[in-house]
């Protein structure tokens, strides 16, 4: 079974993306993505696949993926009193590693780490329950705090001792050497130009194919036709937007691509199960809960299909 490429869009000024991901389950997704990726699953059961390895997992399963490893998680049942399926994912580049290794000296081992990611590793119970707090921090912490918290938290993963190696060897899907460099091209235009009227010209252009070649190496890799991958683009715009300013959704609307407020409402309430109004209430509240100094993480909408 061939693993469907999934974009994880960092925002532009940030190193890295947190998401607290909380569903009722999490069904078999088979997929890869050129982002290291460091999860940390709590209330759950099921099990860990990467590359060619596959094991059980339980609360407080910590792993860390190199780029365009494939995995999935299948949760099976909740633990303890556990009120949903929850992981902490946190997304990064091999790039940004890199670079902290070449600038500081006492951050060179973590490109060793990911090194070892490009397999898969799992850490455990002692080096998982010991970071628990801190990874969850993540979630509250603003930009500079939670990129420095980060940078300890993968220091002190790089010297664990009861870490193990998961899959047999790196494993990268056969479809990355054409489709991937195509869906490249096509998906950076997409995020550039998704507030605009999307024509499949341009984007047959980028990729030298037809539009129904477009359409269906599109489909294949990312599950989504194009127009609803736009929608998704413009949903997240709309949610950075209901969160950071106080922008009428009249004014949010044309700037996120939509034709007017109604059409964002529509959109919007199908993607993520709160109309506009209320997902910017939902996150005010939150923010107005949480003692003072802290970062709300914001209400995540919640995409379907989307398993782990």
């Amino acid at each position: 079974m061939q693993p469907w490429f999934e974009a994880v869009s960092i925002p532009a000024g940030q190193s890295c993306l947190i998401y607290d991901r909380q569903l009722p389950e999490f069904a078999f997704n088979w997929h890869y993505h050129p982002e290291c990726e460091l999860t940390l699953t709590l209330g759950s059961r099921g099990k860990r696949f990467v590359g060619g390895h596959v094991a059980p997992y339980g609360d407080g399963d910590l792993v860390l993926l190199g780029p365009n490893l494939p995995h999935a998680w299948q949760s099976e049942a909740l633990t303890g009193a556990a009120p949903a399926h929850r992981a902490i994912v946190c997304w990064f580049t091999k790039g940004w590693i890199g670079a902290l290794g070449a600038s500081t000296p006492e951050l060179a081992g973590l490109a060793g780490l990911v090194t070892e990611a490009e397999r898969g590793v799992a850490f455990g119970a002692a080096t998982a329950e010991r970071l628990r707090p801190r990874i969850l921090e993540l979630c509250e912490l603003p930009g500079a705090a939670r990129i420095v918290a980060l940078q300890a938290i993968l220091s002190d993963l790089a010297v664990a001792a009861d870490r193990q190696p998961l899959a047999a060897g790196a494993m990268a899907p056969d479809v990355l050497s054409k489709d991937r460099r195509r869906m490249d091209a096509i998906l950076t235009w997409l995020h550039a130009h998704y507030n605009e009227a999307i024509r499949l010209a341009p984007l047959c252009e980028i990729a030298h194919v037809t539009e129904s070649q477009l359409q269906r190496i599109f489909k294949r890799s990312t599950r989504l036709s194009i127009s609803d991958y736009v929608s998704r683009l413009r949903v997240g715009r709309a949610c950075t937007l209901l969160m950071e300013t106080s922008l009428p959704i009249s004014v949010i609307a044309p700037d996120c691509g939509f034709a007017d407020a109604a059409h964002l409402s529509r959109k919007f309430s199908a993607a993520t199960g709160r109309t506009p109004s209320s997902y910017r209430r939902e996150f005010r509240n939150l923010a107005t809960a949480l003692p003072s100094g802290k970062f709300p993480m914001a209400p995540q909408p919640s995409f379907k299909p989307r398993g782990r």
